[in-house]
């Protein structure tokens, strides 16, 4: 097969639309996890949140049985991929290609870890963006490992357990 017929796509038809109660009930239990960590935000005056939460509570909600979705996978993936865009920025420096590189071996790490976590992909981006502020409060300490991170991430998955679980056509996780 020639590459430009693979860009053709194959002839698969368009996956079907869920039903107004899937969807409304996917919407609730985004929008309760959405709640937890900005209310939490809010309330405590912390950095609670980050951008790639909102990308893990759609995977968390739409695709629960998928390892991506996966307590392990969120929270560690997290972990792992701003553990090392802080190591980049920090001691390889903030270039744009130190930032290249940190991209590459977060994904890796999380595949060599088994916790892939697409939207955790993007936290060495945040990592050197936050970073560019030069704002201590925000990523000057190695404190932003811990929250937003871990503990955003943790707030995030315990939403899932809770809400996933209250559908008798949804069971949380598969595994941990």
């Amino acid at each position: 097969m020639s590459y430009l017929t693979k860009l053709k796509g194959s002839p698969a038809s368009i996956p079907p639309r869920p039903s107004f109660k899937e969807i409304s009930f996917i919407s609730l239990g985004a929008f309760f996890a959405a709640c937890v960590v900005g209310f939490l935000a809010y309330y405590t005056n912390e950095p609670i949140i980050m951008g790639s939460f909102g990308a893990s509570i759609f995977v968390l909600f739409v695709l629960p049985d998928s390892p991506f979705a996966q307590p392990r996978n969120v929270i560690f993936g997290h972990f792992v991929t701003t553990l090392i865009g802080l190591i980049f920025f920090h001691f390889v420096g903030s270039e744009w290609w130190s930032m290249a590189i940190a991209l590459a071996f977060a994904i890796a790490a999380m595949q060599i870890l088994r916790v892939p976590h697409p939207p955790a992909g993007s936290n060495p981006f945040i990592v050197f963006l936050l970073g560019a502020n030069n704002d201590p409060m925000i990523i000057g300490s190695w404190n932003f490992l811990w929250m937003p991170t871990l503990i955003g991430s943790i707030l995030i998955v315990m939403a899932a357990l809770l809400c996933n679980n209250l559908s008798e056509n949804r069971s949380y996780p598969k595994y941990w």
